[in-house]
C-alpha cells in the first residue's frame, strides 16, 4: 500500500496516529514527520474512530495508544486486525504493564513500545513491522514472561471493569444483565485468583498488571 513517492523516489509509509492527548499526538506526528519515508496521514483521539479513519486514509501502519475514550487501543487493534488485516499495528503505552503486552499480541498487534522510546526507535519499528517483523520492548517482554498469563476470564474482567466505579451488586447486575448472585460469584472468584481482600484491591491489582 506504500505507493506515494518520497524524497529520492522512495515510497512513503502512510501512518495513522491514535492518541487522546493532543500535545502528545502532535509531538509524535511532528517527530515522525521528520522521517523522509513516513507520513502521518490521519490522526484521531478516540479508539472507536480508528477503524473508519484507517480505512478512509488507506494507511499502512496504525500507531495506537492504549488508554483512549471510545475503546482501548488494544480493542481497536483487534478491530483493525479483523477488518483490515494488511494494516500493521504498533501499540504505544505510557505504562509498560506485562498484561497489556500479552493482550496486545493476542489482538494482532505487530509491535509494542513505550511512548518515551526515542523517535528513531519508533520510526525503525514502523519500518520493521512493514517488513513482517514483530517489535517488542525487551524489558516488557521479560516482565510479561515472568508475570505469567492473565488468570481472569473475559466475564470476570468485564465485571471488575464495571465495578471500578463503586457500583453496588444490584447496579452491576442491571448494567451487565446478570443476576446479583452471578455478579457476586464473578467478583468472589476474581478476588480469590488475585489473592486480594476485596473488589477495590482486585480492580487495582488487575489494572496494575494490565489485566483489565
Amino acid at each position: 500500500m506504500t505507493s506515494e513517492a518520497g524524497r529520492g523516489g522512495d515510497t512513503v509509509t502512510r501512518v495513522l496516529l491514535a492518541e487522546d492527548q493532543g500535545m502528545v499526538r502532535e509531538a509524535l506526528a511532528a517527530l515522525l514527520g521528520l522521517e523522509p519515508d513516513i507520513e502521518v496521514v490521519a490522526q484521531v483521539a478516540r479508539g472507536d474512530e480508528v477503524l473508519a479513519a484507517a480505512r478512509e486514509a488507506a494507511v499502512d501502519v496504525a500507531l495506537l495508544d492504549i488508554e483512549m475514550p471510545g475503546c482501548t487501543g488494544i480493542e481497536a487493534a483487534a478491530r483493525l486486525h479483523a477488518s483490515l488485516p494488511a494494516v500493521k499495528v504498533v501499540i504505544l503505552t505510557t505504562f509498560g504493564r506485562p498484561g497489556h503486552l500479552r493482550s496486545a499480541m493476542e489482538s494482532g498487534a505487530d509491535a509494542f513500545l513505550v511512548k518515551d522510546a526515542p523517535a528513531a526507535q519508533l520510526a525503525a519499528a514502523v519500518r520493521k513491522v512493514l517488513a513482517g517483523e514483530r517489535v517488542i520492548d525487551p524489558v516488557l517482554a521479560a516482565a510479561a514472561l515472568a508475570e505469567g498469563a492473565n488468570p481472569l476470564t473475559g466475564r470476570e474482567r468485564e465485571v471488575l471493569r464495571a465495578a471500578a466505579g463503586g457500583a453496588t451488586n444490584a447496579e452491576l447486575a442491571g448494567t451487565l444483565h446478570l443476576s446479583q448472585g452471578t455478579v457476586r460469584n464473578y467478583l468472589s472468584t476474581a478476588i480469590q485468583k488475585l489473592a486480594v481482600r476485596n473488589r477495590a484491591e482486585a480492580v487495582s491489582t488487575a489494572r496494575d498488571k494490565g489485566w483489565l
